[in-house]
């Protein structure tokens, strides 16, 4: 049976490059988003490319829909030996106003359903000395110039998701590394060619991403690499 990867928050940018990446590599892919209709359409895109693709909607900031999902691609696509997290949300713009549900969202997707996610998913992860792979972003840094770009870009709810999301990699790899679980991040410092947040001057490709999540899935040596 082919390893299996889990691509939680999938979307036209990295998370599909990564599986197309991984699907190249002969995983079969768990594509996972909250639209059925472009997940359906991301399937087919990837099993016209000869990989083995199975979308599972579902919303990631639900601990109990999270834990489903690893259960249901368990069954339909066989055990899981890489969780890929993608996820993230909008909300908390600005920590002076008012936004709890927006603020509660991004913990919820950063954390809460990622933290359900590896749970879910470990029983796999420790049989197979599997991966946690995390998409991360620079405004994780703890670094002054950094900081000042959150605040003048409005993303500071994110900067601070960011900074947490970048602790749990840390934690989860001393945490997991007796059991064989490999756990690890890319940290990307620019914007993402053909993303949402592509305004016509974006620099990184995606496909430069998912070699460095494949990088680091083989090496499984660092903990962070940034691109």
């Amino acid at each position: 049976m082919a390893n299996t990867i889990i691509v939680a928050g999938y979307g036209p940018g990295i998370s599909k490059a990564v599986a197309e990446k991984f699907g190249s590599e002969g995983f079969a892919v768990a594509a996972v988003a909250r639209n059925p209709d472009k997940l359906a359409a991301a399937v087919a895109e990837l099993t016209g490319k000869g990989i083995r693709a199975q979308s599972f909607p579902a919303d990631v900031g639900d601990p109990k829909a999270v834990r489903d999902l690893v259960k249901a691609v368990r069954d339909n696509l066989g055990p899981v030996d890489v969780l890929h997290w993608n996820a993230v949300a909008s909300g908390g713009s600005d920590l002076t106003a008012p936004d709890d549900d927006g603020l509660r969202r991004l913990y919820d997707v950063a954390i809460v359903g990622f933290a359900a996610a590896v749970q879910a998913a470990l029983p796999d992860l420790r049989a197979n000395r599997g991966a946690v792979l995390v998409t991360n972003g620079g405004l994780a840094l703890l670094d002054d110039k950094v900081d000042a770009v959150g605040v003048a870009i409005n993303a500071m709810g994110l900067a601070m998701i960011n900074a947490a999301k970048h602790k749990a990699v840390r934690l989860l790899a001393q945490k997991l590394r007796a059991d064989g679980v490999f756990v690890g991040e890319v940290m990307v410092t620019k914007t993402v060619k053909g993303t949402a947040f592509d305004t016509g001057t974006a620099e990184l490709d995606a496909r430069t991403v998912a070699t460095k999540f494949w990088e680091l899935y083989k090496g499984r040596r660092d903990l962070s690499l940034v691109v």
